[in-house]
């Protein structure tokens, strides 16, 4: 059921729209602080993320506090009538700290520590920089807790990396200690006794190092978990003052996406880490205009992080903290945004649950590496340029379409990605070895709902099912314990669960399953892996439907990458392979549990074949579409309040496209206030926000 979310603090009425403010850096400049202050209400931006790396203007001998040009900025920008994020800067540290104890300094694989420098360079065992960093928050707290603009708690600033020095060593030990108990029980679940690895002393474990051991996967599945572990725990130490002295307000950190390869940030476990979070936020830096992947087609990879974010905390709106209004400095060609697609990119976000559009950053710094990094206000200082109209006028839109603050994307469909999967995926000496594609995978799945603007959760291996429709599960290669059993449960109850080749391979220690794969899947699916052929670029086979009128389409697709030799057991084969010494062997299966179906992929197929087969399911489990005949470049997104649906229909193409509204039904354009039916064009990167009663 659609439902209405409240703001994250009940000073926020509306859309957050502003972005990271850096005024630690212009304290030598009080007539641009001045200055910024008339060009904030300007571009109508509200709400600003500011101390995130300001230690050193905080702090700048030990023990020696300077707070006063952060109240003067505090102030101002409450009488501004804006709302403070207000970070604890623990994502970069000043020198006296690293000189001092140098213990806070990061050391890397090849067990060297780091010099000063950069951002994240630090220890998050380090006794002391915990104690630095929570004594410091408590000020913070203490200092600004009354204060009216402060709505939300910044908690460092996209946390990633590892440190391999001694004291993680350490604490990797006893994290291993109170997860296996024994070494027996450790040495069999890292299967240690390949190349004579098995430890006798837990002394003896280190770290993966690439002079050392990084070959037992087990261990690397650990190392990683271990990280997200010590990460989150760091995290937690932080915010001890701020929840205790500031109960009401919210904490969160940004995540991060990966890029170019448009997916999450592969470093921490952001599934594990929401659940320590208020409110999901993120920074989202798609290339869009690069020559190697049309807009549109960026367009649907983009949605498919948005919809993974929005799902880490079931659904509840998501705020992106950091987009860039124009251009990056960090992206191989760094391309300026076209005129309209900041807008089209905004209303993306929002389309997908966001209730914020915040840039990084807000003006472009004078020196250091960020400098050419694109901001609101440019190096001339003024609001006469493309860029700041541009943000201006999302400013507007954003106060006509406040309704949508707070609505629900309702979803009947749900895709399984998993972190740990991918990690363990990504460690497999198996398949194509250099890159499995296990996230664009996931999304090749997620674009046949994309096309129809069918909305989709993507969601972990743990996470609830019991409210979808359909469940799909591409490349489930580790099962933990309980998965299959809910998996099982939900078909049995009447969902309709999709697996693929490669499933349920390996436990949650990446050991293969013995009896047979798709282990603890094969009941549910009714069929057994006897192998798994991988191609080369240039050969394909194909999937033939037995039935055509089942396919729904053609009858024949083909398939790249990846074959199965499957048995059905259970199962009702729906389609064969046509070549190689598999032909006539099962390329598609259904299996019948209970009230549900679970049916199975033997093979990477082509985006005809996702198109079609998920048509089919559609159209048998009554999941139907906000618009019909939805042309290939255009997306519509729904939100919905259980009262109102709200219809984000964008265009990623920059010449015009035509779309035509269900027959019978009239909608608000919120852009124009005009009644709208029938077709409707949308120009070049053109966007409409459509509100309409259910």
């Amino acid at each position: 059921m659609a439902k209405k979310y409240p703001t994250i603090h009940k000073s926020v009425k509306g859309f957050m729209h502003g972005g990271d403010y850096n005024p630690d850096q212009w304290l030598r400049y009080p007539d641009i602080l001045e200055e910024d202050l008339r060009l904030m209400k300007l571009a109508k931006c509200n709400t600003f993320s500011i101390n995130i790396f300001s230690w050193a203007a905080i702090e700048p001998e030990e023990g020696n506090y300077s707070f006063e040009w952060l109240d003067k900025i505090m102030d101002d920008l409450a009488e501004n009538g804006s709302h403070v994020i207000l970070a604890t800067p623990s994502g970069s540290r000043p020198a006296w700290l690293s000189q001092k104890y140098p213990e806070v300094l990061r050391v890397e694989s090849n067990r060297v520590r780091n010099l000063h420098g950069l951002r994240h360079n630090h220890c998050f065992t380090s006794p002391v920089y915990r104690e630095k960093t929570a004594a410091l928050n408590r000020m913070l707290a203490e200092r600004y807790k009354d204060h009216p603009a402060l709505i939300m708690w910044h908690v460092s600033n996209e946390y990633g990396g590892e440190c391999h020095c001694d004291l993680c060593q350490d604490a990797f030990r006893s994290w291993l200690k109170q997860k296996y108990k024994t070494l027996d029980h450790l040495n069999h679940a890292w299967w240690t006794g390949f190349w004579s690895h098995t430890f006798t002393d837990w002394d003896q474990i280190e770290s993966p190092a690439p002079h050392g051991e990084y070959q037992v996967h087990g261990h690397n599945l650990d190392w990683k978990r271990f990280v997200t572990d010590q990460t989150i725990d760091f995290y937690k130490n932080e915010i001890v003052p701020l929840r205790e002295i500031t109960p009401d307000i919210p904490v969160t950190t940004n995540f991060m996406g990966d890029y170019p390869k448009m997916g999450p940030y592969l470093g921490l476990n952001y599934q594990r880490f929401a659940q320590e979070v208020d409110v999901v936020t993120w920074d989202s830096y798609p290339a869009w205009h690069s020559s190697y992947q049309e807009n549109w087609e960026l367009a649907r990879d983009v949605a498919f992080v948005h919809d993974l974010f929005r799902s880490l905390k079931g659904g509840q709106p998501f705020l992106i903290l950091e987009s860039t209004p124009s251009l990056v400095n960090w992206h191989t060609i760094n391309r300026a945004k076209r005129p309209g697609m900041h807008m089209l990119s905004s209303m993306q976000s929002i389309a997908h649950g966001s209730d914020s559009v915040m840039y990084f950053q807000w003006r472009k710094g004078r020196g250091a590496s960020e400098k050419f990094h694109g901001a609101v206000v440019d190096h001339a200082g003024h609001e006469h340029t493309r860029v700041f109209r541009e943000v201006t006028e999302v400013g507007h839109v954003l106060e006509k379409i406040q309704d949508v603050v707070g609505t629900a994307v309702q979803a009947e469909v749900a895709i399984i990605y998993d972190w740990e999967n991918q990690w363990a995926i990504d460690d497999a000496q198996a398949l194509k070895r250099e890159n499995k594609e296990y996230i664009k995978t996931c999304q090749q799945h997620y674009q046949a709902f994309w096309k129809k603007g069918v909305p989709v959760d993507i969601i972990s291996m743990d996470q609830d099912v019991s409210d979808y429709k359909l469940v799909i599960a591409p490349m489930l290669y580790m099962v933990r314990p309980g998965v299959a059993e809910r998996i099982e449960q939900f078909v049995e109850d009447g969902g309709t669960f999709v697996a693929t080749y490669w499933s349920g391979i390996v436990d949650e220690n990446d050991l293969c399953f013995l009896g047979g794969f798709p282990g603890p899947l094969r009941n549910v699916l009714g069929i057994w892996v006897e192998e798994i052929d991988s191609l080369y670029e240039t050969q394909f086979n194909e999937v033939q439907f037995i039935d055509t009128e089942t396919a729904n389409g053609a009858a024949v697709y083909a398939a790249r990458d990846y074959c199965e030799v499957i048995h059905a057991e259970q199962a009702e084969v729906l389609a064969e392979f046509r070549h190689d010494f598999y032909k006539g062997s099962p390329a598609v299966t259904k299996n019948r549990i209970g009230s549900g179906s679970a049916y199975y992929l033997a093979s990477r197929n082509s985006a005809k074949f996702q198109d079609d087969f998920y048509q089919r399911l559609m159209d048998e489990l009554g999941i139907l579409p906000p618009l019909l005949d939805i042309p290939k470049k255009v997306s519509v997104q729904k939100r919905s309040d259980g009262v109102h649906d709200y219809l984000f229909v964008m265009n990623f193409d920059d010449s015009a496209q035509q779309i035509e509204l269900i027959e019978g039904q009239t909608h608000t354009n919120l852009l124009t206030d005009q009644e709208m039916s029938g077709k409707i064009e949308l120009e070049g990167y053109g966007v409409v926000v459509l509100k309409s009663s259910q």
